[in-house]
């Protein structure tokens, strides 16, 4: 098994196979994504384009070494903005980083067009970008029973990202989709199985293999792994100048409402542990 070593991300290549597993891996702030491991993503998909005998990717998130309990898992907790992170950057990483790319462009489009099938376990909690991304980037999406996901954007005085704003209408319809991105309210793995989000909820123990059996049936010898690419163009290219469209325009909102009144005023309450006041500006 190839490991390549990453700081914020595991990249584990199964050289029988050629199924790479990327896990987020931020465990003391719940995989949380930094612009560093956002990055590091960046590049894991550079690398598996450049090898061709890496065939297919499965993402989750890494288990956290404090706990055995599956319920207290993370896949990751979305976005993470805090100063003393990007103070302590490393000074070759902050080269290659757009910090007013908040709605992750780069990286969505980037996955977008990567044509190797891409399936996310989600093992545990999956807040904000932590459902956006598998959501926009992903081919097929498994939860295990103890995961669940949550969009708090506009409790948090923002906006979507990673296209979810022209992504969930069109999963859901326009109403529910405006609901849940209103209210973000927790939604259970089996809740997001119900609304045709996700692909299949699974007992915990059963996650990940169940991902690596549905990947083995993807790339050869037992999947026509050329015509999965071809199929995976057909159905993504036409939508590229939509979601590229889409990623603009929620970098303008998202950029603009980091300079609010409420968003301020939301991080405050979270901080302080009480509910945010809003003002509308």
């Amino acid at each position: 098994m190839d490991v390549t070593a990453f700081e914020e991300i595991v990249y584990i290549k199964d050289e029988e196979t050629g199924i790479v597993t990327v896990a987020l891996s931020n465990p003391g702030i719940k995989n949380a994504m930094t612009f560093g491991m956002l990055l590091e993503l960046y590049r894991a998909v550079e690398m598996m384009e450049k090898d061709d005998t890496a065939l297919a990717m499965i993402l989750t998130g890494a288990k956290s070494g404090d706990t055995e309990d599956p319920a207290k898992e993370a896949f990751s907790s979305g976005g993470y903005f805090n100063m003393s992170y990007l103070e302590k950057l490393d000074a070759e990483k902050k080269k290659h980083i757009d910090f007013t790319d908040i709605a992750q462009k780069k990286l969505c489009l980037k996955m977008w067009q990567f044509d190797k099938p891409v399936i996310a376990a989600i093992n545990g909690l999956a807040i904000g970008g932590g459902f956006t991304l598998p959501l926009a980037c992903a081919d097929l999406i498994y939860m295990s029973e103890h995961a669940w996901a949550r969009l708090p954007f506009v409790k948090m005085g923002v906006a979507p990202e990673l296209a979810s704003s022209y992504l969930l209408p069109r999963l859901l319809g326009f109403h529910r989709a405006k609901e849940i991105l209103f209210l973000g309210e927790t939604l259970s793995a089996q809740r997001l199985f119900d609304l045709g989000i996700i692909n299949k909820v699974l007992p915990h123990d059963d996650l990940l293999p169940h991902a690596r059996k549905i990947a083995l049936q993807l790339i050869p010898p037992a999947g026509a792994g050329l015509s999965v690419k071809l199929t995976k163009r057909a159905l993504n290219q036409p939508l590229i100048a939509a979601i590229t469209e889409t990623l603009d325009r929620e970098n303008e909102y998202l950029n603009n409402a980091f300079s609010t009144a409420d968003f301020f005023e939301a991080l405050a309450a979270r901080k302080e542990k009480r509910p945010p006041v809003f003002k509308g500006k």
